[in-house]
C-alpha cells in the first residue's frame, strides 16, 4: 500500500489508499453514488423550481477527498448516470431534460466546483477548519452562481427575481454545508495522521 498522505506532499486523502485502476474506478463510482444518495435529501423551496438538497455537500466532500481528477470524474459519472435514466437527481428525477432544463445549471456546476475544490484540497486547504470552511463555502457559492445564471437564461427572469428564486434561499444551507464539510475533512485528516506508522 502506498504511504498515507502527509502534510508535505500535497496529496489528498484518497492518494494514500489507492493502488490500482480498479480502486480508482471504485472511488469515482463511490463519489457518484454518494452524490446520488445525498440528492434524495431534498426540501422544496416555495416559489422556486430549485430544491434544497444534500448534493452540494457530497460534491465538495468527495472532491476534497479524491482530488481534482477523481472528483471531477465522479461528478461526470453522476451526471451521466442520472441523464441515462437512473433516479440519481433530486427526488429521484433522471433524464437529459434535468440537465438542460432551468435547474440544469446547478447540476452542471458540479463539474467546475469539484475540480476547483479538489485542486485546492491538493494544496492542503482542506486540512484545517479555518481554510476548509471558506474553501467549501466558495464551492457552494460557485455552484449557486452558475446555477442562478443558467436559471435566468433559461427562464428569462430578471436578475433580481432569479437571485430571489435561485440564490438567496440557498445561502443558509450553503453555510451549514460548508461548516459541516469544514469540520469533517480536518477530522478525517486527523484520523489518518493518527494511524500513520
Amino acid at each position: 500500500m502506498s504511504p498515507l498522505p502527509s502534510e508535505s506532499t500535497h496529496r489528498v486523502l484518497a492518494d494514500g489508499f489507492v493502488r490500482t485502476r480498479a480502486q480508482e474506478g471504485a472511488l469515482v463510482l463511490g463519489a457518484a453514488l454518494c452524490t446520488a444518495l445525498f440528492a434524495q435529501v431534498a426540501i422544496a423551496v416555495p416559489g422556486s423550481p430549485v430544491p434544497i438538497t444534500g448534493q452540494t455537500l457530497a460534491v465538495v466532500l468527495t472532491a476534497a477527498a479524491l482530488g481534482p481528477g477523481r472528483g471531477l470524474a465522479g461528478q461526470v459519472a453522476y451526471l451521466l448516470l442520472g441523464a441515462v435514466g437512473l433516479p440519481f437527481f433530486a427526488k429521484g428525477a433522471s433524464g437529459w431534460g434535468a440537465l438542460v432544463g432551468p435547474t440544469g445549471g446547478f447540476l452542471v456546476a458540479f463539474l467546475p466546483a469539484a475540480f476547483l475544490v479538489g485542486l485546492a484540497a491538493r494544496q492542503g486547504h482542506d486540512r484545517r477548519w479555518w481554510t476548509a470552511g471558506p474553501l467549501f463555502l466558495a464551492g457552494q457559492l460557485l455552484i449557486l452562481a452558475i446555477g442562478v445564471s443558467w436559471l435566468r437564461m433559461k427562464t428569462g427572469l430578471d436578475s433580481a427575481t432569479a437571485l430571489q428564486k435561485g440564490f438567496v434561499p440557498f445561502i443558509p444551507g450553503g453555510l451549514i454545508k460548508a461548516v459541516i464539510a469544514g469540520l469533517v475533512m480536518p477530522l478525517a485528516w486527523k484520523f489518518v495522521r493518527s494511524r500513520a506508522p
